[in-house]
């Protein structure tokens, strides 16, 4: 069963819109931001990539070496980072520019 009265707040406009146009709109702009790695390569969703640098983690007291391998990143829709899972860091957020795809 579909509600057809449900509506959706749409920060882009800053208008309340109903669901069903929300999920064309989303539908027909995808993603709509490319990332790129370190040396241009296009990143997506489930990518391995590798580190370019010694990293330090903030508030997980814990050094990222060069070499590390962080396996099915996903994008954030920002150009510049993408999230990452890794052993014992919750949370990790890294920016583009400090990692090679794989």
């Amino acid at each position: 069963m579909q509600d057809d009265d449900s509506f959706v707040y749409d920060e882009a406009s800053g208008e309340w819109i109903s669901a069903a146009d929300a999920a064309a709109a989303a539908a027909s702009a995808g993603t709509g931001v490319e990332v790129r790695d370190a040396v241009g390569n296009i990143l997506a969703d489930g990518d391995q990539v590798t580190l370019i640098k010694d990293l330090t983690v903030k508030g997980a007291g814990q050094t990222l070496k060069r070499g590390t391998l962080i396996k099915s990143i996903r994008l954030t829709g920002d150009a510049q980072e993408i999230d990452c899972k890794f052993d014992g860091i919750k949370g990790l957020v890294l920016r583009a520019e400090f990692v090679r795809k794989r």
